[in-house]
């Protein structure tokens, strides 16, 4: 078998001209096409930013009447909260920034210090959110398409609300739906243990080690109910 000729002068030009169309092509997209191996990764500003990230996403479900819910929730980077902003059956652009700007309110109440918001290009989103953040300091970051691990702690959180809630319990209304979605945006703030956090709650730091063999010995543990079973609590008895 004769060895591979060598690449002509035509060979070479043509080379070049696909190199220069694929850099014109990043370029254009807003990517560098030769970026620095120490720059900083979209994981380690989700580390390094967490305390000032919020992450919002709309999350589908169905009633038994075969009537279409939609869901809008936000989760702090930080600390896990969740907040449940409403549910409807028609997230028009008055109700999204309506939700946004009851979300501002809360915010201000606590003293968050967020200063961005990452969210999808989901056209259920108006310029208007976008717009009451921006007022508040808070600059909305876009994910990439097609890309929902730039944003996966939300989408991780949608993933435990189905497995753990919606999977398991039939949901008559709208009504009944976000009375559901209440409890168990309680039951994750202020029970659930995440091991994003060091398996703290996010609205509740760790307890003191039991170092005591004797007390470890005589605990008594009650399991308190929610949605007639469907969430378990375990606490200490008093």
């Amino acid at each position: 078998m004769p060895p591979p000729a060598a690449p002509n002068a035509r060979d070479g030009r043509a080379l070049c001209a696909r190199a220069s169309t694929v850099w014109e092509i990043l370029k254009d997209a807003g990517i560098d096409p030769a970026p620095e191996r120490n720059s900083s990764t979209w994981a380690t500003f989700l580390r390094t930013q967490a305390d000032a990230l919020l992450a919002c996403d709309f999350m589908e479900t169905v009633t038994l009447s075969g009537m279409r819910m939609y869901v809008l929730v936000v989760i702090e980077h930080g600390s896990r909260r969740i907040r449940v902003l409403g549910a409807t059956t028609h997230p028009t652009a008055s109700w999204v920034a309506q939700a946004a700007k009851n979300l501002v309110m809360d915010l201000e109440d606590l003293s968050c210090r967020a200063r961005f918001m990452i969210r999808d290009r989901d056209g259920k989103f108006p310029e208007l959110f976008d717009a009451v953040l921006k007022d508040a300091g808070i600059d909305v970051v876009l994910s990439g398409i097609q890309m929902p691990r730039m944003n996966s702690i939300i989408e991780r959180w949608i993933q435990t609300c189905r497995r753990e809630l919606l999977d398991r319990t039939l949901i008559w209304n709208q009504r009944h739906l976000l009375h559901t979605l209440r409890e168990f945006e309680q039951f994750y703030n202020r029970h659930r243990p995440h091991q994003g956090i060091a398996n703290a709650r996010p609205l509740h730091p760790l307890p003191p080690p039991i170092d005591d063999p004797d007390t470890l010995a005589r605990l008594a543990i009650r399991r308190r109910d929610r949605l007639g079973g469907v969430l378990h609590e375990y606490r200490h008895a008093a």
